[in-house]
């Protein structure tokens, strides 16, 4: 599977599930952890939830499973990491605290086709 088809498929579910707020950054040329972060918006935990276990179901049809899934009972922030991508899945509050935006704000925004 391409990182775009990864993305589409992340965004696509993330939508679903009326996460909002969505912002794909372009990480290749900034750090050597990861190539792309996903950023979204919930707003309950329980909807965090809903949007990662959507993510998860999609991407592990198509043979693609996270590395880890970190914060998923708490559900204030969950993470998931797939390697290549990494889903940051935040309620309003828990974004604006931790406000990965502005971290990465020198990050282009990864172009989908």
């Amino acid at each position: 599977m391409t990182l775009e088809e990864k993305v589409k498929i992340i965004r696509s579910a993330i939508e679903d599930k009326k996460g909002r707020d969505i912002k794909i950054l372009d990480l290749r040329e900034l750090s050597a952890v990861c190539d792309v972060f996903v950023i979204c918006s919930v707003d309950i935990p329980l909807q965090a939830r809903a949007v990662a276990d959507e993510i998860d179901y999609r991407l592990s049809r198509e043979g693609e499973y996270p590395i880890s899934i970190e914060g998923y009972e708490g559900s204030e922030w969950v993470l998931m990491d797939y390697g290549d991508v990494v889903v940051h899945v935040f309620t309003e509050s828990a974004r604006l605290f931790y406000d990965l935006d502005r971290l990465w704000a020198d990050a282009p925004e990864f172009c989908l086709v």
